[in-house]
């Protein structure tokens, strides 16, 4: 277009002077042009990274309200850094050396996508802990996972689908949690009770003990500690919240209980 405005200035008889004129004039407009369209991308990255940044944060302050160890910065930072990855997919034309050729640029966005949700799912199995039947920081391991997810929307620009899914997530973080205290449910506690060996309760009265306290016995084995005691050991479940707690009072009382231990699962 610059090349054809310069030719039509020749032609009218404008002179040299006047296709100089309007080269520069021309030139001058590119620039404007370009500055504008780089002030429009900067404005457009810093939007999806805010809005990154936002929607973890939304997600980590939950976690943090109630505990968990993976919070607010955890997921702010998880959601930030999904959304920078999918921006350097996207602007490669910034960062990649003029001379290459379109030709030679693999715009796949998709790819990084893939790599960023498996990278995450390494993250989300450090804050998962077992303890015998307990486990804990499952529902923390898929926020963060999905916090990822909303920070690839965010970042290629897709607000609509990462502002639900935002607010999907924080509902089911928060309001499926005060369904799920309602809703009666089978939990599961390991049960150990430890005597001296020539002072042993008899297995009947031991189940009898924890079929009293509204528990139900899955297994049952047996052995001999290092310090030389006599221990069952049994998995028992319940749907009664508070069982434990009465079970473990009783057997505080038996003279002949030396050890025990009652351990309740997690979620």
């Amino acid at each position: 277009m610059l090349c054809i405005n310069v030719k039509h200035a020749l032609m009218r008889g404008g002179g040299v002077v006047e296709a100089i004129s309007v080269y520069y004039e021309g030139l001058k407009g590119g620039r404007i042009l370009e500055a504008i369209t780089n002030a429009s991308d900067s404005v457009t990255i810093a939007i999806h990274l805010l809005a990154a940044v936002l929607s973890g944060g939304a997600i980590g302050l939950e976690r943090s309200l109630h505990g968990h160890p993976a919070g607010f910065r955890t997921h702010a930072l998880v959601c930030l850094a999904s959304s920078l990855l999918m921006l350097v997919t996207l602007y490669q034309w910034k960062w990649l050396p003029p001379n290459i050729t379109i030709e030679a640029v693999r715009m796949d966005p998709t790819r990084m996508a893939q790599g960023i949700m498996t990278g995450i799912g390494f993250l989300g199995a450090g804050v998962i802990f077992k303890e015998g039947l307990s486990v804990r920081g499952l529902t923390t391991a898929a926020s963060i996972w999905i916090t990822a997810g909303i920070g690839i929307l965010m970042g290629i620009g897709f607000f609509l689908p990462g502002v639900l899914g935002t607010l999907l997530t924080l509902g089911i973080l928060s309001l499926f949690r005060l369904i799920e205290d309602r809703v009666p449910r089978q939990s599961y506690a390991q049960y150990y009770v430890s005597f001296d060996r020539h002072k042993v309760m008899p297995e009947d009265q031991v189940r009898a003990l924890a079929i009293d306290h509204g528990f139900e016995i899955a297994t049952m084995s047996y052995r001999i500690t290092r310090a030389g005691l006599f221990e069952y050991r049994m998995d028992v479940r319940t749907t009664k919240v508070g069982r434990a707690a009465g079970l473990a009072k009783a057997l505080q009382n038996i003279e002949s209980v030396r050890e025990f231990r009652v351990s309740t699962t997690g979620t």
